[in-house]
């Protein structure tokens, strides 16, 4: 017996689904910006010639980039609800799954964004990096003036390709039961008995989104290598 195709559940679950979108996208977003922004400081860290320094960055990356992704969201939707309790007074059993689920996603993707930008730093000629020194220039200025902003061109599709895996990744967050768009649309394809349906829907979704975004990386890639 062929099995039925019925779409009618999708137009009345947009809204929900939207609602869903709304909280990848937010995950996603925090976890770029905060995975950037940690990721460049440990990428400095790395390559500083402090020991103590280089020692704590090289371990958190390797730490990070050794362990599953589910099972830090697993950690961290176990631990971070009882650190905020702890700290900010909460009153026990509330719904810490969003800022778990970004403090996780920010933290695991920080060893990745770390280890790109550490290449993109390292693809600068050195002798611009003497330049800035001759100048009278401190590491970090010569860092935030001459390395990065020369980096972080060479690094934009490598970044966008990590922001894209990191928008496939959230759907992990159904470990928590968080209604993310994946999670919203299991819940309404299972209650609606057509999770066929509602999974295809939302794999075409995310299709149309990353196929979009690669797009844009070969985009950067052309301009870069221009």
């Amino acid at each position: 017996m062929s099995y039925e195709f019925d779409w009618s559940s999708i137009p009345g679950a947009l809204p929900f689904l939207w609602v869903g979108m709304k909280i990848t996208l937010e995950i996603t977003l925090t976890a770029i910006a905060v995975g950037i922004v940690w990721g460049t400081l440990l990428a400095m860290m790395r390559l500083s010639a402090s020991p103590l320094l280089s020692w704590f960055a090289a371990g958190y990356i390797n730490l990070f980039r050794s362990i599953p992704l589910l099972m830090v969201l697993l950690w961290f939707f176990l631990i971070v609800p009882r650190l905020l309790e702890g700290m900010l007074g909460l009153a026990p059993g509330s719904d810490m799954r969003l800022a778990s689920a970004m403090v996780g996603f920010a933290l695991f993707e920080s060893a990745y964004y770390a280890e790109i930008i550490r290449a993109g730093i390292q693809s600068v000629p050195r002798g611009q990096v003497a330049a800035a020194y001759a100048l009278g220039m401190s590491y970090g200025q010569a860092m935030r003036l001459v390395v990065l902003p020369q980096a972080f061109r060479n690094m934009v599709p490598l970044l966008l390709t990590q922001a894209i895996i990191l928008f496939q990744d959230t759907s992990l967050v159904y470990v928590s039961a968080l209604a993310d768009f994946f999670g919203a649309a299991y819940k309404v394809g299972d209650r609606d008995g057509r999770l066929v349906e509602l999974l295809l829907f939302a794999g075409a979704v995310y299709f149309v989104i990353c196929y979009s975004a690669s797009l844009l990386v070969k985009y950067f890639r052309k301009k870069v290598s221009a």
